[in-house]
């Protein structure tokens, strides 16, 4: 009988061995469970070295919090003030997992309906949005189901999820753009931004004096319409725009740079 490796990811204690109590009576199923985002990543490395790779994640929606200047898709948490670790919440560990372990199947457990935060969590590679007081037989059909590559949503939320996903994918296209305005060498300078580096970071990768880089920033900010930082990586991530490679060069979309 072929067995199914599943981590529980979620935050609350009780919640999590109940669930994992509950999933590990199943004949075909090995369960393990993790308090945070961070630990989870752990799990999820620790097993791909020993070559037994989970097979799905059950993700708590309202895993942690994260902080404004974290990109979605990173593997690490983002280390926050008093804490002994990072900091990852739901989505973005599921963006993470996706990225980095792309065969690794992602359920999002949730305490109540939110079509914004199903259709970000689709968006960020989710196979499904379960509630968290759905029947063990539900849960193990969404499991299996995702494992057959199925999408799995509640009916009440379809809707609402398309007319999200419906308003992002025009936001998208504004977003993309309002990106194309700019040159190549702000292109760069917005990558570093979503990086999370700093004027005086991104003088020294670029090898431009930080006043340079400062009215590239402006530009940027102009060009796209917005007032901060912190938006303009908002709109940039919208548009698909990733961080720049911190190991590497800077890669654009389509090979303009390099």
């Amino acid at each position: 009988m072929a067995r199914i490796r599943v981590l529980v990811v979620d935050d609350h204690r009780i919640f999590a061995e109940s669930l994992a109590a509950a999933l590990a009576a199943e004949p075909d199923v090995d369960v393990s469970a993790a308090g945070s985002g961070p630990a989870a990543l752990r799990a999820l490395e620790r097993a791909a070295s020993e070559g037994r790779r989970f097979d799905v994640l059950l993700v708590d929606a309202d895993l942690g919090t994260v902080a404004p200047d974290v990109v979605p898709g990173q593997l690490r948490g983002h280390e926050a003030p008093g804490q002994g670790e990072g900091v990852v919440d739901g989505i973005s560990l599921v963006a993470g997992v996706r990225s980095g372990q792309p065969a690794v199947r992602t359920v999002v457990l949730a305490e109540r309906d939110d079509p914004r935060r199903a259709a970000a969590a689709l968006q960020a590679g989710a196979g499904g949005w379960v509630a968290k007081d759905c029947s063990l037989s539900r849960l193990l059909a969404v499991i299996r189901g995702v494992l057959r590559d199925e999408t799995h949503l509640p009916p009440a939320l379809l809707t609402g999820v398309l007319r999200e996903l419906t308003a992002a994918r025009k936001h998208r296209t504004e977003s993309e753009r309002l990106v194309e305005s700019l040159t190549p060498r702000e292109r760069e300078v917005l990558r570093c931004m979503v990086a999370g580096l700093g004027r005086k970071a991104v003088a020294e990768r670029l090898y431009l004096s930080p006043h340079t880089v400062r009215t590239h920033m402006q530009n940027v900010l102009g060009k796209l319409g917005v007032h901060s930082t912190l938006a303009a990586v908002a709109l940039a991530r919208r548009a698909g725009v990733g961080p720049v490679d911190l190991a590497g060069n800077v890669v654009e979309r389509g090979g303009q740079l390099a």
